[in-house]
């Protein structure tokens, strides 16, 4: 049995995976969907404010302490990439599988801001005009309405990383071809051309856990 840890991408909530949890835990699997500090409906804005990518490893920290979880998979989606990579670093060896789901995978100093484009940046600092530190989503049709804002800080913040998260036994990078802009393609080069990392398609959009749920379980397990 492995336990999943699923962190969602930029603007979303636990409720991204809603139709891949009941897969992975039908197949007999411990699953926690979080949502991260700042996206909760409850947070102030205080709390969105305050909130980075310090912030967001913590929380994924808190999930395997509160849980006394020792063998972790972590899958990030997109911004979660960047989580997870921050939290596997100071896991201590409770993760034992990173699955980064068209997601960055960040080096040291890097950061979600230094790693997109530029339309992406562009986009983030429209999204935060109005307060300064919550991006509002991108207002795109079809996307849904559950999206929250995301705290900036998050986005910009440079992640410091020991070489500890390089040390995960097995990690993994899912590749979404089916979407125009994506920023992943250069990374999927990378990590194909370094045989520590498994590498995988889906003709997908960007959020395939909604659009191949079935196709994104598979993988998983």
């Amino acid at each position: 049995m492995q336990t999943f840890i699923l962190v969602p991408g930029a603007w979303h909530g636990a409720w991204a995976f809603e139709s891949v949890v009941p897969l992975l835990e039908r197949a007999g699997h411990a699953v926690h969907a979080l949502t991260l500090t700042g996206l909760r409906t409850d947070d102030d804005d205080a709390t969105v404010a305050s909130a980075n990518l310090d912030t967001h490893a913590d929380d994924v920290l808190a999930l395997l302490d509160r849980a006394r979880i020792t063998d972790a998979t972590l899958v990030g989606h997109s911004y979660g990439g960047m989580v997870i990579a921050a939290a596997a670093d100071r896991a201590r060896g409770r993760v034992s599988r990173l699955v980064h789901l068209d997601a960055y995978v960040p080096l040291d100093g890097e950061s979600c801001w230094s790693s997109t484009t530029e339309a992406y940046r562009q986009a983030f600092v429209a999204g935060a005009s109005e307060t300064g530190f919550a991006v509002l989503p991108p207002d795109r049709p079809g996307r849904d309405p559950r999206r929250r804002p995301h705290p900036f800080a998050s986005l910009v913040q440079s992640v410091r990383l020991t070489g500890a998260h390089a040390r995960v036994p097995h990690r993994e990078f899912i590749y979404c071809s089916g979407w125009e802009g994506t920023p992943f393609t250069g990374l999927r080069d990378r990590l194909e051309a370094d045989p520590s990392w498994r590498v995988s398609e889906l003709p997908t959009a960007h959020d395939a856990m909604r659009e191949a749920p079935d196709a994104v379980a598979e993988l998983l397990l």
